[in-house]
């Protein structure tokens, strides 16, 4: 096997380790185990990753009612059950903190057109 080769696996399995991973500017789902007394039951959050700190807490808004919500995840928390990437947007700053003074159609991003193997 020649050294192209090897890199160029090793390049593959980045890729396939990389594909869950969320980015700034990505539409996620988070779901989330709530425990209430006896009774477990998973609580859906879904917006917009405005910032990821350490490579392990992302920080994710949503505007509700004209109110925005912001929510802080640790990706390795034991309570999240599932993170769901939506979709992947255009941007050009690791901190998305802007969005927050914006309204409407001025805080929409640009989407980012992957093409995937099928």
């Amino acid at each position: 096997m020649g050294i192209a080769n090897k890199v160029l696996l090793n390049f593959k399995k980045k890729q396939e380790l990389n594909k869950d991973v969320p980015h700034v500017g990505d539409l996620i789902q988070v779901k989330v185990l709530i425990k209430e007394g006896n009774k477990e039951r998973l609580q859906q959050y879904e917006g917009t990753v405005i910032a990821i700190k350490k490579g392990e807490l992302i920080t994710v808004r949503r505007v509700f009612q004209g109110i925005g919500i912001e929510y802080n995840f640790s990706l390795f928390a034991p309570h999240i059950a599932s993170l769901i990437i939506k979709r992947h947007s255009k941007v050009r700053r690791s901190k998305l903190y802007y969005l927050r003074d914006r309204i409407g159609k001025k805080a929409q991003l640009k989407n980012k057109f992957i093409l995937l193997k099928t």
